[in-house]
């Protein structure tokens, strides 16, 4: 609901900005509920304590809209009014959207590239029962730290139309913003639950699921491994790889066979051309 607000003592008072007055408020205050909300968010990679997730950038934000997410409020830098101008009209009237100034915006979206707008946003909500229940290929992720490499395996895990992500302990958070940006998106619709590897395998067998693990540098060859059926594929960090407890515990473990001048591959290259073959298979 929006809230014509008067004049007011403190520092968040709001006034009319810009030429669309009954949609835009000005926040001048850091202390805000809202900004201080944002702020945290980012801060800490996190949802909000009612459920939220922070993201920043046009176009994510038109992402998250065309995804059919819930909006809680959108936040513009001063100098970010084309931006307003442009997402303004696809924004519902029931969602809060503020005008900062743009050293308060900066204080609270720590970005690398600032694109001044910001917004928090209600994301689906998947649990490890309803992953269980999806026909397919599903991709654990075993410690993936770099958010680069998780929003690629996102991104590609909708793109080759995967059932969903299982995120193991260590692996970076869902929600930190450089994930986020990385997955274009995919972030929005892929459903995703954090688990226990070890913990969910005989979980996932019990559902019909073979378990399989990739390794840089010895195992069934890929293409001679068996993508079709019920899989569950798990992809190890940038550096350690998967662990040998968790290794001993998968069917089978599945080599990309690569030049031996490279040590190994990043996680984001190896689970999506893990995905391309499983779709190939899948297809034909």
């Amino acid at each position: 609901m929006l809230v014509r607000v008067g004049k007011m003592a403190d520092k968040t008072a709001s006034k009319p900005v810009g030429t669309t007055p009954q949609r835009l408020r000005r926040i001048e205050g850091k202390h805000n509920a809202l900004v201080k909300e944002l702020r945290q968010a980012f801060a800490r990679a996190e949802l909000t304590t009612d459920g939220y997730c922070a993201i920043e950038g046009l176009r994510i934000i038109e992402e998250a809209i065309r995804s059919g997410l819930r909006f809680r409020a959108v936040f513009f830098s001063e100098s970010a009014g084309p931006k307003a101008e442009r997402l303004l009209p696809q924004i519902g009237a029931h969602v809060e959207t503020l005008m900062l100034p743009d050293k308060l915006f900066a204080g609270a979206v720590p970005s690398e590239t600032p694109q001044g707008v910001a917004a928090l946003v209600r994301l689906r909500e998947s649990s490890v029962d309803t992953l269980l229940e999806k026909p397919g290929l599903l991709i654990g992720i075993a410690g993936v730290q770099d958010p680069g490499n998780l929003g690629t395996i996102l991104r590609s895990t909708e793109a080759f139309e995967a059932g969903g992500v299982l995120l193991g302990e260590g692996t970076v958070s869902p929600f930190n913003s450089k994930v986020v940006r990385a997955s274009a998106g995919s972030v929005f619709r892929v459903p995703a639950a954090r688990v226990k590897l070890a913990e969910i395998i005989p979980r996932l067998r019990e559902h019909g699921f073979r378990v399989l693990a990739t390794s840089s540098h010895k195992g069934i060859p890929l293409e001679q491994a068996n993508f079709t059926g019920q899989v569950a594929v798990l992809v190890g960090s940038e550096g350690a790889g998967i662990g040998r407890e968790l290794l001993a515990k998968v069917d089978d473990v599945v080599a990309i066979p690569h030049s031996p001048k490279v040590e190994s591959l990043n996680a984001g290259v190896a689970a999506s051309i893990v995905l391309y073959e499983a779709a190939r298979q899948r297809k034909s």
